[in-house]
């Protein structure tokens, strides 16, 4: 799973979400096909960024090459089971990155159409944001 060797700060704030449209990583940059996130401000987790690789490396059966355009660095906390309120902030649990729409998570290239969209729609069920095929022009 991805997770960053250092953080400048141990525990982070929650932030609010920014219910605009991305404007960083929305065009495709590296691969011929995308993923691009088309609604819902919503946090991506480690966990299901690594599910969704391994849907698509599945499925394309080491032909091609992933681009992972995306890296969770927020460390969210968590509390352990039946704690009393206060004692200060909970223990890092895992990180996650906020994802706006417009965001391209996925990249892939040097395989068909076809097989491109069969792992996006495989990797699709994964993530937690409504998404979209896209291919460049």
């Amino acid at each position: 799973m991805l997770i960053p060797k250092k953080v400048k700060h141990r525990k982070w704030w929650k932030g609010r979400s920014h219910t605009s449209l991305d404007r960083r990583g929305t065009t495709l940059s590296f691969g011929q096909y995308g993923l691009q996130v088309v609604e819902g401000e919503s946090w991506i987790t480690s966990r299901q960024i690594e599910a969704g690789r391994r849907a698509i490396t599945r499925y394309i059966k080491r032909g091609g090459k992933l681009w992972i355009r995306i890296f969770p660095d927020k460390p969210i906390t968590r509390k352990g089971a039946e704690t009393p309120m206060g004692k200060g902030k909970g223990s890092v649990d895992h990180f996650v990155v906020p994802v706006s729409p417009g965001r391209i998570i996925f990249e892939l290239g040097g395989i068909s159409e076809e097989v491109a969209r069969g792992a996006f729609d495989r990797a699709k069920y994964k993530l937690p944001v409504k998404t979209k095929f896209i291919k460049r022009d």
